[in-house]
């Protein structure tokens, strides 16, 4: 292992970025209508604010993992930093749509850049053994952003206007900046020859897969230009992303060095993790729109009322975390893990019980307080069970592995129950078109008394989606291996020699 002297000061320093760029994939849905008015541009051009940035996250994660073992994980997330920083900056300075859009491209680039370090950071100076403990941090950061996202878009858009969503980021990457240049040490890195063949495959591949399901909805799952349909394109990044691992494969064989080494899910843990991170990645995106949209058009309340219903949830999360972190290395993670994605499933399943035009309102704080505990024991044992058993050298690509299978599972989640809601939504008010409540009302936020029965039921069903996902996620999770005993952390490395030395100059 690297030692360093004070890896949690280090820790913290890289989690306030984290956080802040976990915050904008889910902020900016709150600000939508805001948006709109304040650039006088239509609800087509406001869903590519989250899907470029959402694309630009996405489908570069394997890329920077790798290069930040390549570079340093410090480097990469610094300039990633940087690169987000402005890009927040000229996204509050826009004065039209596409300007916007283009920043938040940039957002996105520079969030794929810091991901990958963060957890590659943690697994190469916390040995195996003590490394709970930060995974239960990262991953309490990991669950409290989707949560607080909402709350604090409606809080700042509801106070000072859409921009200040963005602008705030400025002051949080300065200090981000300056705790990161102060207490995360250069770590050593790693000699890689670099995969060109498979930077392109998997980026040409992740982009058509992405593009695809993300905006499948928007183009009604038909054609999107001339020939070009969702489907093919989807089919096409399907295809793509094949020839990308045979190409790892056959570059393995020949004793080269691949952009993903396969190697990695030979552990059981790793392929067990990546998959339940999906899931995990599906459902925490899909579940909050069918309840804000029940919220707000079945119920009226503002973005900030109906964000203020998830606080149970983040207050609870927040508060068990860090005692779940302190058990995780003493304890086979599939109890943790399995507890937690039980009680997600519980908990969306009494939510969609709950969905009716006269439940009270303070009975959805309930399942959200299960919710909250659900997250704390859910993030620090998945992603601690999957990475526990990497070896340094290999912590960036793994890392990029799986934050990149759950911002996949995001986007499936993401497309996945807005066309269920459009779905459910035609089933249960077939005199409206298709489609149509769902954008009314969450323009307007009004809604007819007539109506209020059938839109209910419709959210509810839509719920039963990610609650079934995130019951498959806790099936897998069953099969987590105990935790191996990992030689080479500490004085002597079973790697290169290099492996065992940090240069600690900040």
């Amino acid at each position: 292992m690297e030692n360093v002297a004070k890896p949690w000061p280090a820790l913290w320093s890289l989690v306030v970025g984290f956080f802040m760029i976990l915050i904008d994939t889910t902020i900016v849905s709150v600000a939508n209508p805001r948006i709109m008015e304040g650039l006088n541009t239509d609800i087509n051009a406001v869903i590519w604010v989250t899907s470029a940035y959402l694309l630009a996250y996405a489908v570069p994660l394997l890329i920077t993992g790798r290069l930040g073992d390549r570079f340093g994980p410090k480097n990469l997330y610094l300039i990633g930093l940087v690169v987000f920083t402005l890009a927040s900056l000229w996204c509050g300075l826009s004065g039209d749509v596409t300007m916007l859009i283009a920043a938040r491209v940039l957002q996105g680039l520079g969030a794929a850049m810091m991901t990958p370090q963060t957890m590659a950071v943690i697994t190469r100076i916390f040995p195996p053994d003590r490394r709970g403990a930060a995974m239960g941090l990262w991953g309490a950061t990991a669950g409290m952003a989707v949560l607080v996202g909402p709350i604090l878009g409606g809080v700042l858009v509801d106070s000072l206007g859409w921009e200040w969503i963005f602008f705030v980021n400025v002051p949080i990457g300065i200090v981000a900046f300056i705790l990161v240049m102060r207490f995360v040490p250069k770590l050593t890195t790693h000699t890689h020859s670099f995969d060109i063949l498979g930077v392109v495959l998997s980026a040409v591949g992740m982009f058509l897969l992405v593009f695809g399901i993300q905006e499948g909805q928007t183009y009604k799952w038909g054609t999107v230009t001339g020939f070009v349909s969702v489907w093919g394109l989807i089919i096409a990044g399907l295809v793509v992303l094949v020839l990308f691992v045979f190409w790892q494969w056959l570059l393995e064989r020949r004793g080269g060095e691949p952009l993903l080494p396969l190697g990695l899910f030979k552990d059981r843990n790793f392929s067990l993790g990546n998959t339940t991170i999906m899931a995990v990645g599906f459902t925490v995106t899909a579940f909050p729109l069918p309840t804000i949209f029940y919220y707000q058009t079945v119920r009226g309340l503002t973005p900030t009322q109906s964000a203020l219903l998830m606080i149970p949830m983040a207050v609870i999360s927040g508060a068990l975390a860090p005692f779940v972190g302190k058990l995780i290395d003493r304890a086979n993670p599939r109890y943790f893990a399995s507890f937690g994605l039980l009680c997600m499933a519980g908990a969306l399943f009494w939510t969609a019980a709950l969905l009716g035009p006269d439940t009270p309102i303070w009975m959805f704080l309930l399942p959200s307080a299960l919710q909250g505990v659900a997250n704390a024991f859910i993030w620090g044992p998945v992603s601690n069970a999957t990475t526990r058993n990497l070896e340094p050298r290999q912590a960036g690509a793994g890392s990029g592995v799986f934050n990149t299978t759950r911002q996949i599972g995001a986007v499936l989640g993401s497309a996945a129950i807005a066309a269920l809601i459009q779905s459910r939504l035609s089933a249960e008010l077939p005199a409206a078109p298709a489609g149509a409540p769902v954008g009314e009302a969450s323009m307007s936020g009004v809604l007819p008394e007539a109506l209020h029965a059938g839109f209910s039921t419709a959210m509810s069903q839509s719920i039963l989606l990610p609650a079934c996902a995130v019951l498959l996620g806790a099936l897998v999770a069953l099969f987590f291996g105990k935790a191996k005993s990992v030689q080479g952390w500490g004085g002597r490395s079973e790697t290169a020699p290099e492996t065992a030395k940090a240069d600690l100059n900040t």
